[in-house]
Parts: structure tokens; C-alpha cells; sequence
């Protein structure tokens, strides 16, 4: 269980990098503070529960789009955290894909390098 939240809590956090990320560098895409958390939470809910359904999707009828799932996930879970009310809003088609370019790089890279920062004083803890 314990492991579940920290789960949770780091991708909470790199999804909030990715989208901190993408409004900083693209003059094109507003998030509104007091819509960034809603943001955050329905971004990482919608990233969460459409990657494995692109991915099953892409299996049987476009294999070639197995390499970009972590894309089109993505742009489907910023068109939905868009939809929301005082959350974040993106204008244009090349904003689009140039965020969720930036929104799936840095979240990635996010949820792979928040657990090394953030879980290295427990490993060694751990280890000792």
C-alpha cells in the first residue's frame, strides 16, 4: 500500500513538472494556479488509465504505433485536463503536439528520476 502512494505521489509530481514545463516554455498553453492542481490530478488520472488502453488498441490494429503510445496518451489526457474548467488551456495544433512533446518528456523522465532523488535517503537507510 505504502508503495502504491509513493507510486502515485511521483507520478502526481512528474505530471506537474511536465505541465509546469510545458507553460513555461510555450506561450501558447496558460495553466491558472488556482486550476493547477485539478489539472494535475485529472491529467495524471487520464494519463494513468488511457496508456494501457492505446497500448491494447495499438496492438491489434496499428502495430506501428507502438513506439509512440507514451505520445498519444499524452495528447489524449491534455485534451481532457483541458476540458476541465480553470485548469490548463493550449491553443493551436503545433501546441499541441509540441506539448505533449514536452509534457510526456519531462514527466518521464520525471517518474524515472524522481524515485532515485526522492527514495535515495530511504535506500540507504534501508541498506544500512
Amino acid at each position: 500500500m505504502i508503495r502504491l502512494a509513493i507510486n502515485i505521489g511521483i507520478s502526481l509530481l512528474g505530471s506537474a513538472l511536465g505541465l509546469l514545463a510545458c507553460a513555461w516554455i510555450l506561450d501558447d498553453v496558460s495553466i491558472s494556479l488556482q486550476g493547477f492542481i485539478l489539472a494535475v490530478v485529472v491529467f495524471t488520472a487520464a494519463e494513468s488509465f488511457l496508456a494501457p488502453w492505446v497500448l491494447k488498441v495499438a496492438r491489434q490494429h496499428a502495430r506501428g504505433l507502438l513506439g509512440v503510445i507514451g505520445l498519444v496518451s499524452t495528447l489524449l489526457a491534455l485534451v481532457i485536463a483541458s476540458a476541465f474548467p480553470g485548469g490548463i488551456r493550449i491553443s493551436g495544433i503545433t501546441t499541441w503536439v509540441l506539448a505533449s512533446l514536452i509534457v510526456w518528456a519531462v514527466s518521464s523522465l520525471g517518474v524515472w528520476l524522481l524515485p532515485l532523488v526522492l527514495l535515495k535517503k530511504q535506500a540507504t537507510t534501508e541498506s544500512q
